[in-house]
């Protein structure tokens, strides 16, 4: 791996991209300190440990920290990931947008201006909503306009500038850029959330207990991590025959090829709307300072993932069992939007290709949907698992950390992406890539 990275250094091309991809997320790492004007930010810090909603750890970390500092970056990229996925919705179900995305590398940027006004539209509300909201609880130091108008700009001028870093790496450094700015910021607060897990369960206990305790916590990170990777990388090859015809003089065709169907077609998505989903009455509850009375108490209790799994109150893990249904309705769903096995069989039969065994049209469709099927409940399972342990152990043992398994999905995935974006412009080069180590 040193010596990779060490021949990777060597490369002139390559080492540029490393700078710059590093400069730029040294001055994210800044940028996440520095605090909009105008703001209380001892008052903001209370407000936050104040709160038991497990959404509001997850976007500290996925802001690695901006949101509980209150910086001008405590938006982040949230905005840039919302758009991009009502983006790739509509995608599916306007005609217009559809055509766009079928002409090439001209029609993908005018999907990826679109989704940058639709990354400002989404910073400039939600930044209004904050500074509305929290201000009018003791956010701002002086609650008025002028205080209003600046926190406004300075949270969406913060989104819009990440979201322009992110393609600035994308453009000259490693590539992947949104996707690295995400995980950075999620990394950033791993070292504290490990202190966390130590100081709880292995300082100050007794060596025996210390030692064990240390090997259980980094073995599920290690199991957890093996996981994601067997579903990152777990491919169902399906064979595909093309027939031999003739052209002109010369006989084309009988190629044999395959289509690859990813165990994880739908990757962290159904993660993110289920999280999404259970969190929203909480977060919205939290921000007008409503407790709830009633069945409606028991029912918020229920959607805090904070309330999970606790052995002294298991009425609230039926929660939990909603959040994994959740999880596998979504995997189904968005697989169903991105993934056309009746557009795929049509395109096969026009180009002489049958899969060995099964008829061309309808039959291969069929096929195509059961085989997809199986694939996506397994891949549904794996996300359940990841998503869950981090739930499992806090009830249980009181293990709060602001990360969980959706982190870890995302951190693993472009981790992995990224390499073999490094690997394949060495490989070029004739240089042995990382994941050859």
């Amino acid at each position: 791996m040193l010596a990779t990275l060490k021949n990777a250094f060597k490369i002139k091309e390559i080492r540029q991209k490393l700078l710059f991809t590093l400069a730029m997320l040294v001055v994210i790492r800044i940028g996440s300190q520095l605090p909009v004007p105008g703001v209380d930010t001892e008052y903001f810090a209370q407000w936050f440990a104040a709160q038991t909603g497990g959404a509001f750890s997850f976007f500290d970390a996925i802001t690695g920290g901006s949101f509980l500092n209150m910086s001008i970056l405590a938006l982040n990229i949230n905005p840039y990931i919302t758009s991009s996925i009502i983006m790739q919705l509509l995608t599916i179900a306007i005609p217009k947008l559809e055509e766009m995305q079928r002409d090439g590398e001209d029609g993908r940027k005018k999907i990826a201006s679109i989704t940058r006004y639709v990354t400002i539209a989404l910073a400039l509300i939600q930044a209004t909503a904050m500074a509305v909201g929290f201000g009018r609880q003791g956010y701002l130091i002086e609650y008025n306009a002028l205080n209003i108008i600046t926190a406004i700009v300075a949270l969406t001028a913060g989104s819009a500038f990440l979201m322009w870093v992110g393609e600035q790496i994308t453009e000259h450094g490693v590539g992947n850029g949104i996707s690295i700015v995400l995980v950075i910021n999620i990394i950033s607060r791993l070292p504290g959330d490990l202190s966390n897990l130590f100081g709880q369960f292995v300082f100050g206990k007794a060596p025996a207990t210390a030692i064990l305790a240390a090997v259980i916590i980094f073995a599920i990170i290690i199991a957890m991590v093996i996981l994601v990777i067997v579903l990152n990388d777990g491919t169902r090859r399906i064979p595909v025959q093309y027939a031999k015809k003739m052209q002109g003089r010369k006989i084309v065709g009988g190629q044999t090829s395959n289509i690859p169907l990813r165990v994880n077609t739908s990757g962290v998505i159904p993660v993110i709307f289920a999280q999404s989903i259970m969190q929203f009455p909480v977060i919205i509850c939290s921000f007008i300072r409503y407790s709830g009375t009633g069945v409606w108490a028991e029912i918020l209790k229920g959607l805090n993932s904070n309330y999970w799994c606790n052995p002294s109150q298991p009425i609230y893990s039926i929660g939990l069992l909603v959040y994994i249904v959740l999880i596998v309705f979504f995997a189904y769903f968005y697989t169903s939007i991105t993934f056309n096995p009746l557009m795929i069989a049509d395109n096969m039969k026009k180009q002489g290709g049958f899969i060995p065994g099964i008829r061309p049209g309808k039959p291969t469709s069929d096929y195509l949907n059961k085989v997809l099927n199986y694939i996506v409940f397994i891949g549904a399972v794996g996300l359940t698992i990841v998503a869950v342990i981090p739930y499992f152990f806090s009830g249980i043992f009181g293990a709060n950390v602001s990360f969980g398994g959706t982190s870890l999905i995302i951190i693993v995935s472009v981790i992995l992406e990224t390499i073999k974006q490094i690997e394949s412009q060495m490989l070029v080069r004739n240089y042995k890539g990382f994941l050859d180590n």
